[in-house]
């Protein structure tokens, strides 16, 4: 059983070569203290990236946490990362799917994105309008 740590080191090894090989210059911060993952640079614009994995959690969903959880002092501490980071980038292992979510449009705790459903209502996430192209979206 691979615990989260392990996945969510796989994940940005993943993320990393993936944005090499697309032409990106991609920096990692040293140490584990900052909020982001790696510092994305598209020419223009530097990127805070937060790494995430995703999970199915029903039918043609999944879903992905949008907030950190550690331990500190014996004690259990969730917080957002609202600030702190410019997007997440989540990566779905069972299809090698990565998706850009800018932080402002993730939801507090846990975000979910699909890719049908048997209505189209205006709160639904879809998954395809989140897939990471070639370009970093504006």
């Amino acid at each position: 059983m691979r615990n989260s740590k392990d996945r969510g080191d796989e994940t940005e090894a993943y993320v990393l070569q993936e944005l090499v090989t697309r032409g990106y210059s991609v920096s990692v911060p040293f140490g584990d203290n900052d909020k982001y993952d790696l510092v994305l640079d598209d020419g223009e614009a530097l990127y805070r990236i937060q790494c995430k994995t995703a999970w199915s959690n029903k039918p043609e969903t999944i879903r992905f946490n949008t907030h950190s959880q550690t331990t500190r002092d014996g004690s259990y501490h969730e917080e957002t990362y609202e600030g702190e980071i410019d997007a997440f980038i989540v990566r779905y292992p069972a299809e090698e799917t990565l998706y850009w979510v800018d932080v402002n449009e993730a939801t507090e705790q846990k975000m979910e994105l699909r890719f049908s459903a048997d209505i189209d209502h205006p709160r639904i996430n879809w998954a395809e309008s989140y897939e990471l192209g070639d370009e970093i979206p504006q």
